[in-house]
C-alpha cells in the first residue's frame, strides 16, 4: 500500500553536477568530493522541513573497473560527513553501475532507479520530486512519472536563464542550483498550506 505524500515527503537528487562538483572523468577518491556551492545547505533546508532526500546516480566507473565499492563507499562517507557538518543528511544512495553499452533499465535516462526508489519507499512516482543537472535526470524523472527539476549547475549550466529546447520533458521546472530548487519547493509547500488554511477559515465562517 502506498504512503500518502502528507506522511512521507521525498526528494531524489542526482550526485555529480548537482551536489558534487562535476569534474572530467570520475570522482575516484574522497578528496575529489567537492560540494556545489549551496548544495549542502539545500539538503539541510529540505531535511529541516521534513523532506527525506535520496540520491540516484549513474556510476559506470564501477562496471569499468575504474573504482570499486570500497572507493565508492569512502566517497559517500565524505559526502555524509560534509552534509552532517551542514546539518543535512541523505537517507539512501541508489546507483547504476552499468555503462551505456549494457542497455540496462537502471541507467538514467531510463526510469529504473526512480521506480526502485518509489517501490522502496512505497510512494507513487507522482509524489516524488527529482532534481538533477542533466537531461538524463529529468528524462528519467518524466518517464517514471516523477516531477522533473533541472538545476543549472554541472552539465546544464549553460541553460541558466534560457528557455529549454524541445528535447527536455515539457513539464521540467528549471532552477539556478540545488539551493534555489529547495527554496522553491519549500515556498510551494508554504503556499499550499496557506491556501488550505484560508479555505478552512472560509468554510468555518
Amino acid at each position: 500500500m502506498s504512503r500518502s505524500k502528507k506522511s512521507f515527503k521525498l526528494v531524489v537528487i542526482d550526485r555529480d553536477g548537482t551536489i558534487n562538483t562535476l569534474r572530467e572523468g570520475f570522482t575516484r577518491v574522497p578528496e575529489e568530493f567537492v560540494a556545489v556551492p549551496g548544495a549542502l545547505e539545500a539538503v539541510a533546508l529540505l531535511n529541516q522541513a521534513g523532506w527525506h532526500v535520496v540520491i540516484a546516480t549513474n556510476q559506470p566507473g564501477l562496471g569499468r573497473g575504474v573504482l570499486d565499492m570500497t572507493a565508492l563507499n569512502a566517497i559517500h562517507a565524505e559526502m555524509h560527513r560534509q552534509l552532517a557538518a551542514a546539518g543535512g543528511r541523505i537517507d539512501a544512495i541508489f546507483f547504476c553501475p552499468h555503462g551505456p553499452e549494457e542497455s540496462c533499465d537502471c541507467r538514467k535516462p531510463e526510469q529504473g532507479l526512480l521506480l526502485q526508489i518509489a517501490e522502496r519507499y512505497e510512494l507513487q512516482p507522482a509524489d516524488i520530486h527529482m532534481a538533477g543537472d542533466a537531461w538524463r535526470d529529468v528524462q528519467a524523472a518524466s518517464q517514471a512519472g516523477c516531477q522533473p527539476h533541472l538545476v543549472c549547475t554541472g552539465e546544464c549550466a549553460a541553460w541558466r536563464g534560457r528557455p529549454l529546447d524541445a528535447s527536455f520533458p515539457p513539464d521540467t521546472l528549471v532552477h539556478d542550483d540545488l539551493l534555489a530548487f529547495a527554496r522553491y519547493l519549500l515556498a510551494q509547500e508554504e503556499e499550499q498550506f496557506l491556501r488550505k488554511e484560508a479555505a478552512h477559515q472560509s468554510a468555518g465562517a
